[in-house]
């Protein structure tokens, strides 16, 4: 049997402002309009598709495993539009990176309170 995340949708106060904020920090395209949805497609090809609300935003959580060098270049975009950003899911650690499984990771809040993280290693995967 062969199963594949092929999208998810993406709740925003703005689509086309919060697809333009995912593909800006992580180096990616924002996608034509699909219907209600502005898509932003991660290379693995699961699309994440914005779609407008004008009602309350229950926060989710979208983590992209990234290379090392990539992890660079997104902190640093991160970093430069003077983002929050925390080791831990739960914002206790402020200001600072982990290296969970021997790897890099971080998470920082999209403009509708989105808890986005990056990181270098799959989860378990350390020793």
């Amino acid at each position: 049997m062969t199963v594949e995340l092929n999208h998810t949708i993406v709740v925003a106060h703005d689509k086309k402002a919060s697809a333009r904020f995912l593909a800006d920090i992580l180096g990616l395209e924002v996608g034509p309009p699909y219907g209600p949805f502005i898509p932003v497609e991660v290379p693995n090809g699961v699309t994440l598709d914005f779609m407008d609300t004008s009602g309350e935003i229950t926060p989710q959580h979208y983590a992209f495993l990234v290379s090392e060098d990539d992890f660079d270049t997104i902190f640093t975009r991160v970093q430069d539009a003077g983002l929050p950003h925390w080791a831990d899911p739960h914002h206790n650690r402020p200001g600072e990176i982990n290296h969970n499984d021997g790897g890099r990771g971080t998470y920082f809040d999209d403009p509708n309170g989105h808890n986005l993280e990056i990181i270098t290693r799959p989860y378990g995967s350390g020793s």
